[in-house]
């Protein structure tokens, strides 16, 4: 099957080209660093890590490019009440953002340039709007003229007249439009602030990835992508700024990923329901947050509650310890457990799962269903491992599929190391609790087994002997 991906300037599937064979350039928009990330972030940072790692896997080079927003008037205000300067807050946040995400197993971008490291690229960017007609500085601040750009609205799929229609008009405004964005913000007294041709003030927010993707990508992009509350005004934006001064498509295809609700409601503040990722990770395993965001096609809403985060866990769960229980039969085979001789049809078996997995994936990136395809493949190994006799290259092949479905997802099947305990000594406890079954100390057997939960190792007695795992 031919990879497709839905484009949201389309509005339907389209063949995956690059532009340049064998590569891709692909931009997401990245956080805004002033607080820990909240968990609906983490939902495009998990969907398009899979997707890079995906266009990895069918032999892409992929460049993959996500920037950090380290000054706006969210970080002024952080800054002033944990008094620190902008830059310290920037610094604390990008540092706790990748504490977080490394534990999603998320792969470093190729790139995280951060804004206020590229303000001269900024700045040229803006003064060349200018001087094409597209901007206008008005009392220290630049604005885009919207409606000079004859494509805006094209993304979002809105009439020029719709989106004009119910904009609050501010009292003494300096816009010649009010469907006009910001490009430049001239400074107040006391503000985090750079000298540039119309006097010291920062950057619109719009117009950061603009620069950005075009510094480290070039004038086209393969794949831009972001939250689905991104494509308006943001990505809109972004449009009519970079194709306004280049004259070229800035993004030939646009991803978004549909909405992250918390018990079924839409997250906010005022609701309370607001929860950061750094609180979800500190209750629940990263490796399960990470599944239950794939549990579901990017596109569609998703909602995090107990009952789902319960589910997501179970479903990993059964994929674990299929792997776990192939390899513990790999590692404990005895000679007269081994018949090599009929493995054809199994061996075609997996072919064909592996075909339906990446069939899926080809689907616009159907997580949801190359889940689906990872379940029978579990399914088929315990099935196989019921027989009497099996067949060490049949076994070292689902072992290799489920690694291979698992790396493309980003979800770990090995266990967690355990505090206080080492293999050795897990091993000999196990050694130990067999012989006090042996002996009928039913006592010290069950010590043992209750010592080795505490250190988070469970136990589980097979047909094949007595198998542990890191819980």
């Amino acid at each position: 099957m031919t990879l497709q991906i839905y484009n949201t300037l389309s509005r339907e599937k389209e063949v995956f080209k690059p532009l340049e064979k064998g590569k891709v350039k692909m931009y997401v928009c990245g956080p805004t660093v002033y607080n820990f990330i909240h968990i609906g972030n983490a939902r495009p940072i998990i969907v398009f890590d899979t997707v890079r790692r995906y266009l990895t896997y069918r032999g892409y080079d992929v460049q993959f490019v996500s920037n950090f927003t380290d000054v706006d008037d969210k970080l002024i205000r952080a800054a002033e009440e944990l008094k620190l300067t902008v830059p310290e807050v920037a610094d604390r946040f990008i540092g706790a953002y990748f504490d977080d995400v490394d534990r999603l197993n998320v792969a470093k971008a190729s790139v995280n340039p951060r804004v206020t490291e590229n303000m001269a690229d900024i700045i040229t960017f803006i003064e060349q709007l200018i001087e094409k007609g597209f901007a206008y500085e008005s009392a220290g601040d630049v604005y885009f003229r919207s409606k000079k750009f004859e494509g805006y609205g094209k993304l979002s799929n809105q009439p020029m007249d719709e989106l004009q229609h119910g904009i609050r008009v501010e009292a003494n405004d300096r816009k010649e439009d009010q469907l006009d964005f910001t490009l430049w913000k001239n400074a107040k007294p006391g503000e985090i602030n750079w000298e540039s041709p119309w006097g010291k003030g920062r950057p619109g927010w719009h117009i950061e990835c603009s620069a950005l993707a075009r510094k480290y990508l070039g004038d086209t992009i393969d794949i831009h992508a972001g939250g689905q509350d991104l494509i308006f005004p943001h990505h809109e934006d972004e449009i009519a700024q970079s194709e306004a001064l280049t004259g070229k498509t800035f993004a030939r295809y646009w991803m978004h990923n549909g909405f992250l609700n918390i018990d079924g409601e839409k997250m906010s503040k005022s609701l309370g329901n607001f929860i950061t990722l750094h609180d979800v990770l500190k209750d629940h395993d990263p490796n399960v947050i990470r599944f239950f965001m794939l549990s579901v096609h990017y596109r569609r809403p998703i909602s995090l509650s107990d009952a789902t985060l319960e589910d997501a866990k179970n479903g990993l769960d059964r994929l674990k310890t299929a792997y776990q229980n192939i390899d513990y039969r790999i590692v404990n085979a005895e000679e007269d457990d081994v018949n090599e001789l009929e493995h054809d049809d199994w061996l075609e078996q997996l072919t064909e799962l592996k075909q339906q997995f990446e069939d899926e994936m080809d689907d616009d990136f159907n997580t949801a269903n190359a889940i689906t395809a990872f379940h029978e493949l579990a399914k088929r190994a315990n099935i196989y491992l019921t027989k009497e006799k099996v067949s060490i290259a049949v076994m070292r092949e689902f072992l290799s599929m489920m690694r291979l479905f698992a790396e493309v997802l980003g979800l770990k099947l090995e266990e967690s190391k355990s505090v206080g305990l080492d293999d050795g000594e897990i091993d000999e406890l196990i050694e130990e609790r067999q012989v006090a079954k042996n002996e009928r100390n039913f006592d010290r057997a069950d010590e043992i087994r209750d010592l080795l939960k505490e250190k988070g190792v469970i136990l589980e007695d097979t047909a094949h002997g007595t198998r542990w795992k890191r819980g």
